[in-house]
């Protein structure tokens, strides 16, 4: 039996007998507002105890109250308090003072101790409470406690602790690409606390002189091994250094033809968003876009991290909730809301901007998940390390729970079977329940690996690593 769980068992004795309650908190107890407190009451217990058995705390069990309304009642009658003796105390009192003193050095000593030894621990349920209170917006239900990490934090990364979870949905509106639930185990992992901003990709850009898939001219002969066979070659004015920006239509439009807002303009890039005309200044905290897959891990290989897995991704993203659609809980999002950036307003016309961004919104702008983890909704899409597969989710269903799972070996898209994609998570600024609900935990989707678009971004993960 260690000091503090000797210092618990008088503490629960005396929270018995002195509040008649039995303690549970362990090993620290609030029902006193001091540690002093908890020294003392043993003393105070010896002496509670001695002087109920020997009957000088003995009444007649009719309450003082109670009599006094009974002669109020009644002032003829004649009642006779009853008095206390001191038969009893003797040495038996003076043997259970001098046992309660004993107490009270051992309490003594055992509060010593813990105080010079607190200082080196930090329980792992204090961090936790910490974490659990990062947003009043996400719900209590936590599915595994936070364990301690192995190392000091890398800089600006937040400790995801090993353990299990729920991947994917098996629920009524779950689309089939996100079936079926199944259980995943992970190491701990860092991850990233919000997306790679302008600022950071730029110190990338500065120390390695990297250029981004969307500042290249396209090579038509890798662009074809995208596209389906037999598609004929674009003009040579097309094949020029661009991205794929959105831009919203003057009226409502069909919502099942993404080129009615999706633009191909040259020029466009991480530095010019919306084009040549378009610039990064005073975007510097805003999550970095148009990046494809290359350019996310080529700037995750000079920071000394990689691209999640797309299990990794998912759990970070439930932030400990279990079970639960969205990152703050099972509540849909209404147009006032304020809990991830995502399309207010009718898509893709009228974006109203109540939470007042148009486009992409800068990191922490909204209240982090219960890990501590901003914008795993909504403002970008995030790349994953995995491939795309529509079926990832039905080829585990014989592992009862899959271990640290890679992603699979290639890639599957029956809407686009001649693309091999990579997976993104998270959803962006353009999601809305009435065209894309992808802001939701489960909902997944591949792109492309050289595709950069105006809302794709990324974050990165560094596995865990022992002690030095």
């Amino acid at each position: 039996m260690g000091f503090g769980m000797i210092d618990c068992f008088w503490r629960r004795i005396c929270c018995s007998i002195l509040t008649g309650h039995t303690c549970r908190q362990l090993p620290r107890c609030s029902t006193f507002d001091s540690r002093w407190a908890h020294a003392f009451t043993p003393v105070f217990t010896a002496v509670r105890l001695e002087l109920a058995a020997s009957s000088l705390l003995k009444v007649d069990p009719m309450s003082r109250i109670r009599r006094q309304k009974q002669q109020a009642a009644n002032p003829t009658s004649t009642i006779t308090e009853p008095k206390p003796t001191t038969a009893g105390f003797g040495l038996r009192g003076v043997g259970l003072i001098a046992l309660g003193a004993i107490a009270f050095a051992g309490a003594y000593a055992v509060t010593a101790y813990e105080q010079k030894t607190e200082s080196k621990q930090q329980p792992a349920a204090r961090k936790a409470a910490a974490l659990k209170g990062s947003s009043e917006n996400v719900a209590a239900s936590v599915e595994a406690p936070i364990t301690e990490a192995p190392t000091s934090a890398p800089e600006g990364m937040v400790w995801i602790p090993p353990g299990e979870f729920t991947m994917g949905t098996s629920g009524p509106s779950a689309l089939p690409n996100e079936r079926p639930a199944h259980q995943v185990h992970l190491n701990g992992y860092w991850i990233d606390a919000h997306e790679v901003t302008n600022a950071e990709f730029q110190k990338f850009v500065d120390a390695t002189g990297y250029v981004t898939t969307a500042e290249v001219k396209p090579d038509w002969e890798e662009l074809k091994k995208t596209v389906p066979p037999g598609t004929p070659k674009p003009p040579d004015d097309v094949l020029v250094p661009g991205s794929l920006v959105f831009t919203a239509p003057p009226t409502p439009v069909p919502t099942n033809d993404v080129s009615k807002w999706w633009t191909w303009i040259p020029g466009a890039c991480w530095k010019h968003p919306e084009g040549p005309k378009s610039s990064i200044d005073n975007r510097s905290e805003h999550p970095v876009v148009h990046i494809s897959w290359d350019d996310a891990n080529a700037y995750a290989k000079w920071a000394g991290k990689r691209l999640p897995t797309e299990a990794e991704w998912e759990c970070a993203s439930r932030g400990g909730l279990v079970g639960k659609r969205f990152t703050w809980g099972d509540e849909p999002p209404k147009e006032s809301s304020k809990l991830s950036n995502i399309w207010q307003g009718v898509f893709p016309n009228q974006n109203d901007q109540l939470d007042g961004w148009e486009r992409t919104a800068p990191v922490k702008s909204y209240p982090p998940n219960g890990y501590g983890l901003y914008d795993m909704s909504g403002n970008v899409w995030e790349w994953c390390s995995d491939w795309y597969r529509a079926d990832a989710y039905a080829q585990r269903m014989a592992e009862k729970v899959v271990e640290n799972p890679p992603g699979p070996a290639d890639s599957w898209d029956p809407g686009e079977p001649d693309a091999a994609k990579r997976v993104i998570r998270g959803g962006s600024f353009l999601c809305h329940i009435t065209y894309c609900e992808s802001y939701r935990t489960a909902a997944r989707r591949g792109t492309t690996p050289d595709t950069g678009m105006s809302h794709l971004g990324f974050r990165c993960v560094v596995p865990d690593k022992k002690p030095q």
